[in-house]
């Protein structure tokens, strides 16, 4: 069954070459021309993948995508802003909102649909569970697991995560959690990396990952 992606924009023509060309990689594409139709498609099909544009009129990219986050059965789809905004203070608040990832507008559709490949083959979750010590994390469920309680995570925030935990002790240093996390050919700010770090110690304490100013990060387990 081919993947479903749902495609959020005001503009028609973008639209339009934009699923031509996701149809011809063979997803199945839906489309919505503002916030509150996309709301009511994504409840419809259940998309594996939203792409939103951020200034849109009815309900703006952000605000559409907070709704889409208090949706349960919605809560694995992806969701990637494609927009040309290029504020770094737009992508961080795209982040807050519940975003996976940010693309900014213009994009060669040769690299668009090898980001949207990227992230297609990571959305079957492995089911079993990556444990280090007093955390667990359940791929299944995308939480992880504390002696004070379960913790459900962003996307973004569970991979930091998995990834730190993948061998507990080590510093690793910021251009790998970029180029492992985001890729080799997506421009993150430093502050994105900063803002999932300050999520994830707010839910596992302040002590359980240190950083290495300038270099990196470790998590104590």
């Amino acid at each position: 069954m081919a993947q479903r992606i749902l495609l959020v924009d005001d503009e028609a023509d973008i639209r339009e070459f934009i699923s031509y060309n996701l149809r011809r990689e063979g997803y199945e594409v839906y489309t919505a021309c503002d916030g509150a139709q996309a709301l009511e498609v994504a409840q419809s099909v259940h998309p594996h993948l939203i792409l939103l544009d951020m200034m849109m009129p009815v309900m703006d990219g952000r605000q559409t995508c907070k709704a889409i986050r208090t949706i349960p059965e919605l809560k694995d789809t992806m969701i990637i802003f494609l927009s040309a905004v290029q504020e770094e203070q737009c992508q961080l608040d795209s982040y807050d909102a519940g975003a996976d990832d940010y693309i900014t507008k213009p994009v060669s559709m040769r690299v668009l649909c090898s980001r949207v490949g990227a992230v297609m083959k990571r959305l079957n979750p492995e089911s079993q569970t990556t444990s280090a010590h007093s955390l667990t994390l359940d791929a299944a469920r995308r939480v992880v697991i504390t002696p004070q309680g379960e913790y459900p995570l962003p996307r973004k925030e569970f991979e930091i995560l998995q990834l730190l935990l993948s061998q507990p002790g080590k510093v690793f240093t910021r251009e790998e959690i970029f180029r492992t996390i985001w890729g080799c050919e997506v421009v993150v700010g430093d502050r994105t990396l900063d803002v999932h770090i300050r999520r994830l110690r707010r839910k596992l304490g302040d002590e359980t990952i240190v950083t290495y100013k300038g270099v990196g990060f470790r998590i104590l387990v």
